[in-house]
């Protein structure tokens, strides 16, 4: 239930928000039903108002109950590609559901999940040559994680059985998953329980010489490490902290010549977030292995992708039968998934998509160069990288997901109508590509408005 006594943080007359009651000036009979009976992630309750009752979407819009709209400025948590209920989409799904809505995938098939596989494998690198199906970001990574250790211990090769991964780090949040994410406040009361990781520093602009020593150094224990696992030049949750693909590749080829499988976590970086279809087609030396989720359906449908090269396969090929990869999940490509997959990766691909791309990149580009100049006293960093702009706010406390920072911001553009949610003192920009340049300029000017109060 909520707390009612009255809390608020201010930062000047202008700028006063009550955190347990901004966003619900009138509390909506849905609101109140939802409180009765559902628990929403990443929210302590004791303190968070009342949800927001969402009835309709369009295009980068949200439609509460009341009529008010907001534009999605991170498409509900990064998945949400060409705009919401999206008529393409749709259709396809519709169309599918009329044929086969789901089939058992152990022993059986079906043409979305064999054409999507297809599809995928032209767009990625020429070393990925299987595709394995989950139902999210997560189940993705801890496939990626169980291919990487029976890769070796189908060989005979028991010893390796830890992991490499950067420090700050999210790639989910089941118990593997979180062993290889940052140890933070979400992972404390589970921390006995999370295998042992090997964490490398984040390699930041001006530190690359002294991750790249201690990489070098990591291979003294090779013969121990099954593989690395990284979030290519974004790390998302921890901050959208950016770094160089120079580095990244150094890493990697470090990695390959002692024999370690490479794992890529594109959940949030794929599908030309970062303005290539995949992060890592910045680089030449291509992972091992991929992880794709989020975008994979534009948003539409959950679904998770993990991708590996032939010999890892190949590895999982005997008469052993305990040599399978025994891993599944009930809606295992899911053929409503897999079509709404292929209709998104129509839509990304279209002229008209590439084109809004670009300009989301341009206009993201002006607009943090006139930061750059306007507010340089405020803001500790501004991030950029294709469409994803990053704006970390100075603060006293220091950057911090648990700063107050974040409810002041979150409230205040909800009250101008944008979603927005700021991991702690950074606000970033994350849009459906179908955002228009009006719109996008209008969010411009409330993130100067939010600036100019602090």
């Amino acid at each position: 239930m909520q707390n009612t006594s009255e809390k608020h943080f201010v930062i000047d007359a202008h700028l006063e928000y009550p955190v347990e009651n901004i966003q619900n000036p009138v509390i909506s009979n849905l609101s109140e039903r939802d409180a009765k009976v559902l628990w929403h992630p990443f929210t302590q309750h004791q303190t968070a108002p009342f949800s927001i009752p969402i009835v309709r979407a369009e295009g980068v819009y949200l439609f509460d109950e009341n009529g008010k709209k907001y534009i999605d400025a991170i498409a509900s948590w990064w998945v949400n590609l060409h705009g919401h209920s999206h008529p393409y989409i749709a259709q396809k799904v519709a169309e599918q559901f009329l044929k086969l809505e789901q089939v058992i995938f152990a022993g059986f098939t079906h043409e979305p999940a064999v054409r999507l596989a297809e599809r995928l494998l032209e767009l990625l690198p020429d070393n990925q040559q299987r595709i394995f199906y989950s139902d999210n970001g997560s189940t993705s990574v801890e496939v990626a994680m169980k291919m990487a250790f029976q890769y070796f211990h189908n060989q005979g090769i028991t010893k390796k059985t830890k992991i490499i991964a950067l420090e700050n780090g999210y790639h989910g949040d089941t118990f593997g998953t979180m062993a290889v994410g940052a140890k933070s406040a979400f992972t404390a009361p589970f921390d006995p329980f999370l295998f042992e990781v090997i964490y490398l520093p984040i390699p930041l602009k001006g530190q690359e010489t002294e991750v790249l020593e201690t990489m070098k150094a990591l291979m003294n224990q090779a013969d121990e490490i099954a593989a690395f696992i990284f979030e290519p030049l974004i790390q998302g949750a921890g901050g959208m902290v950016m770094y160089e693909p120079e580095i990244l590749e150094k890493l990697l080829t470090i990695a390959k010549e002692n024999g370690i499988l490479t794992i890529a976590d594109e959940i949030m970086t794929g599908f030309y977030r970062t303005g290539k279809m995949f992060a890592t087609d910045y680089l030449t030396v291509k992972p091992d292995i991929f992880c794709l989720s989020k975008g994979l359906t534009g948003g539409a449908m959950a679904l998770g992708v993990t991708s590996c090269t032939q010999a890892i396969y190949d590895a999982f090929l005997s008469d052993d039968r305990r040599k399978t990869l025994f891993h599944s999940h009930s809606f295992t490509a899911n053929p409503l998934a897999c079509t709404a997959g292929l209709a998104s990766l129509d839509l990304l691909l279209s002229d008209e998509t590439q084109a809004q791309i670009q300009q989301i990149n341009t206009l993201h580009s002006g607009f943090s160069q006139k930061l750059s100049t306007s507010y340089q006293h405020k803001i500790e960093d501004i991030r950029l990288k294709g469409t994803i702009l990053a704006i970390e706010i100075k603060v006293a406390e220091g950057t911090s997901y648990f700063s107050n920072m974040r409810d002041i911001a979150y409230n205040f553009f909800l009250e101008k109508g944008i979603l927005m949610r700021p991991l702690g003192n950074v606000i970033y920009l994350l849009t459906p590509y179908c955002i228009s340049e009006e719109d996008l300029s209008y969010v411009y000017a409330c993130i100067e408005e939010f600036l100019e109060a602090i």
